[in-house]
């Protein structure tokens, strides 16, 4: 059979690598037994890397007949503690021998005649030295009354200054009770709530009673300091987590929480009995619910879902109807639209504010939509905001106030208007910022400008008109 030359070379190549084969088949074979051998003779300390070359950088260690092989770990600084009464650093360190002055001065022939003397004397002089200093640097060392061991002395200003920056329990003064209890009802938000509330008293068609009227206004403080009080209760392990509240007097331990939930139903019963048995029964259902819907409802909202910000306003768009039902203890069209109110406003209000404590909020676990919906917390802020110019023009349709409320409120409804246009435009801490101040007259601005154009009723015109205004009468004969 014909051959071409180059399956001529393949076949030669391949004898060859064949005889090299075989002749390192011994060679292999005795090295596998001197490994055996020397596994057998002293297994315990059996190295791989010493016959493999590719391990080199890795420890293979043999640990109940299996191989662990593992990084060799980065080298970390040793910190040695010296005990005061070892003296052994001591002795390691090296000391340099001094010069002598005297042997330097003396000519060049006292130094050939002296030479060998004045080494033995230097020799003895070191050594005598050299025992002087670790003499002095055990007594050193052991603390001799002549210097005081080095030990960082602190002083009282940083004792004080360290234990002012750990944690710990605070102890109540009585005298500082009523900024507490301040605190823990929001002190700020109940009086806004108390405003709205007097506003939709103000409101309504009725002769003013003022015996009502603080006896409700009363009411409905109660009641809310008992929600918020039950809010910083549930909200602990949350606030501490909040730049915003950190200093609540929950998180910093002013008071224990039994002590909360006390004070929130010392006021919340009498809160809610005030509303039911001398205002109304009306009054006091609402009171009662907006409690429920505050504290089971908008409180665990906040960590779940988005739709916390409208449970909210509907919390907050309670308090104006409960002073209308004080007031007529009956719920009317001039109610809800009061409720309306508070309910826009408060969008454009806490979603600006909600804007610059993202961060804020992020780390406290709140869902709320300028964290987790940016688009539409500045979409929200802009419809609502333009919300207010329709609920004031519908408030003499439902002869609420006279036709000139819509026209006198309609300059701070296209002002706040125009902040939460730009606040959608721009979504920026600044734009934000100025819608959150302007929120903060606008509302009362709103509520006083509803009640110059408030529209009375026919009785309660003549109710307020004096007695020497009222027509007169004669008794018939």
């Amino acid at each position: 059979m014909y051959k071409t030359p180059c399956s001529r070379l393949s076949g030669f190549v391949g004898v060859s690598v064949k005889q090299k084969l075989a002749r390192n088949v011994p060679r292999c074979n005795q090295i596998a037994r001197s490994l055996i051998q020397l596994h057998r003779r002293d297994p315990s300390n059996w190295l791989t890397y010493q016959h493999f070359n590719f391990l080199k950088r890795q420890y293979v260690s043999k640990n109940t007949s299996e191989l662990h092989q593992r990084a060799i770990p980065k080298q970390a600084p040793v910190l040695t503690i010296v005990d005061e009464r070892d003296d052994s650093v001591e002795r390691q360190v090296e000391r340099v021998p001094t010069i002598n002055p005297a042997a330097t001065d003396a000519g060049p022939q006292a130094e050939d005649a002296t030479h060998k003397p004045q080494d033995k004397l230097s020799v003895l002089k070191h050594t005598a030295e050299n025992a002087a200093a670790q003499n002095v640097s055990v007594s050193h060392m052991t603390g001799t009354p002549d210097e005081p061991p080095h030990v960082q002395v602190e002083t009282e200003e940083e004792k004080q200054a360290r234990l002012d920056r750990q944690w710990k329990q605070l102890k109540v003064d009585r005298a500082d009770l009523p900024d507490i209890y301040a605190r823990l009802s929001k002190i700020k938000l109940t009086a806004l709530v108390v405003t709205t509330a007097a506003a939709g008293f103000a409101m309504a068609p009725v002769p003013f009673d003022p015996v009502m009227f603080f006896v409700s206004s009363l009411g409905t403080g109660l009641a809310s300091c008992a929600a918020n009080s039950i809010n910083q209760y549930f909200e602990v392990p949350f606030d501490s987590n909040m730049n915003r509240t950190k200093n609540r007097p929950l998180v910093r331990g002013q008071i224990s929480p039994l002590h909360a939930v006390s004070f929130a139903l010392a006021c919340g019963v009498p809160g809610v009995a005030l509303l039911t048995l001398a205002v109304n029964p009306l009054t006091g259902f609402l009171g009662t619910l907006n409690i429920f819907l505050y504290t089971c409802c908008y409180t665990p909202l906040k960590r779940l879902s988005i739709t916390n910000t409208w449970v909210g306003a509907i919390v907050g768009a309670i308090p104006p109807v409960m002073g209308w039902t004080a007031a007529t203890g009956c719920l009317e069209p001039g109610a809800l639209l009061l409720g309306g109110f508070l309910y826009s406003w408060q969008f454009p209000h806490f979603n600006a504010l909600s804007w610059n404590l993202r961060e804020d909020y992020s780390r406290g676990g709140y869902r709320m939509m300028s964290v987790t919906h940016p688009a539409m917390c500045k979409r929200v802020a802009l419809r609502h905001s333009l919300g207010l110019i329709g609920l004031s023009t519908l408030a003499p349709v439902l002869d609420v106030t006279t036709w000139t409320f819509p026209v006198i409120s309609l300059p701070i409804n296209l002002y706040i208007s125009y902040l939460a246009f730009r606040f959608y435009h721009k979504g920026d801490r600044s734009s934000a910022r100025k819608l959150f101040f302007c929120s903060l007259w606008h509302l009362p601005m709103l509520l006083l400008l509803a009640l110059t154009c408030k529209k009375y009723s026919s009785n309660q015109e003549g109710a307020a008109l004096p007695r020497a205004f009222l027509p007169l009468t004669f008794p018939a004969s």
